[in-house]
């Protein structure tokens, strides 16, 4: 029998439960806590820790507990919810909540999710850092544009966005250097920028969030970044199909690249033609070019890995 370990992360605590059993307790979270939760999955025969994304409170256990040797698996915690509520569990408190990951896992076979190696780690972190600072700089830029000649203010302004210039164009340096500096990803670099419209952010947001990119189906693709289109059909009834879900960071980026490339691409250009020419609403179009440029940048990591492979 597999046994399963469900935790419920908040900022101060973990709550765990193994299924089947309900035994339950729980631990601080902190690095004393979290070893004792190891100890105490290794106790119960526990061959999973299940765990919800919790904001960011869920990452120093789940990479503890790695390091403990016990394997763990990361969901999704609206999906747990829906399960809950489809088993008829509409309570919530952090012990029940515990309990329900648990059977989750066990319905749904959740398999083991290793952590990424510090490398990914850092450049996910990089990247993240200089979407905050390119955001920022963008507020900042508007609120000097709404003032008249308020030279106090004006000077305040130019002051911070001059530091946020000087900080983007050093995590910019240190990204490209970590791409430069890895075989793998610089000849995916190279392929990437073949296309028109794809430059150095676009390789790095690619690269820091969506990894897989290569190892999965042009399909499995698409719907990791929220580009597949859901069917909605029930018997004679066909639905209309939206986009839901998947990862926004990478649908951001490829909404705005595409949008550039089919300025300059001949295919990606006909093809929104096409489109235009039977009448799909815009917003249809959009996505339908941002799958589009993500199903060939697929085609080149599937491609340049091969290559790695080979001269490796």
């Amino acid at each position: 029998m597999k046994f399963i370990c469900g935790v419920d992360v908040s900022k101060g605590r973990l709550d765990a439960c193994i299924e089947p059993g309900t035994i339950s307790q729980s631990f601080d979270n902190d690095t004393t806590g979290i070893a004792q939760l190891a100890a105490f999955c290794r106790k119960h025969q526990a061959s999973l820790v299940a765990m919800e994304a919790s904001g960011g409170y869920e990452r120093k256990a789940f990479m503890l507990l790695w390091e403990e040797g016990v394997a763990c698996a990361m969901t999704n915690p609206r999906s747990v919810r829906y399960y809950a509520e489809a088993m008829g569990v509409l309570e919530k408190t952090d012990r029940l909540d515990a309990g329900i990951i648990a059977r989750f896992a066990h319905a749904k076979a959740l398999q083991p999710t290793p952590p990424q190696s510090s490398g990914q780690q850092r450049l996910k972190a990089l990247v993240a850092r200089l979407r905050q600072i390119t955001d920022d700089l963008v507020v900042q830029k508007q609120r000097r544009a709404s003032l008249l000649d308020n030279a106090e203010m004006l000077a305040s302004l130019d002051e911070v966005i001059a530091l946020l210039k000087r900080q983007s164009r050093s995590l910019e340096g240190e990204i490209a250097s970590m791409i430069d500096d890895d075989p793998l990803w610089s000849r995916l670099a190279e392929a990437w920028r073949e296309v028109k419209g794809v430059a150095g952010r676009t390789v790095a947001r690619l690269m820091a969030d969506l990894p897989e990119i290569g190892t999965y189906s042009n399909k499995a693709i698409a719907k990791l970044a929220g580009l597949a289109p859901i069917a909605d059909d029930s018997g004679k009834r066909q639905g209309k199909r939206s986009i839901r879900g998947g990862r926004s960071s990478v649908r951001s980026i490829l909404f705005l690249v595409a949008a550039i490339a089919a300025r300059y691409d001949k295919e990606l250009a006909e093809f929104h033609k096409r489109l235009s020419a039977a009448g799909k609403p815009k917003m249809v179009i959009r996505i339908a070019l941002a799958r589009k440029l993500l199903v060939r940048l697929n085609a080149k990591a599937r491609e340049a890995r091969e290559q790695y492979a080979l001269a490796t």
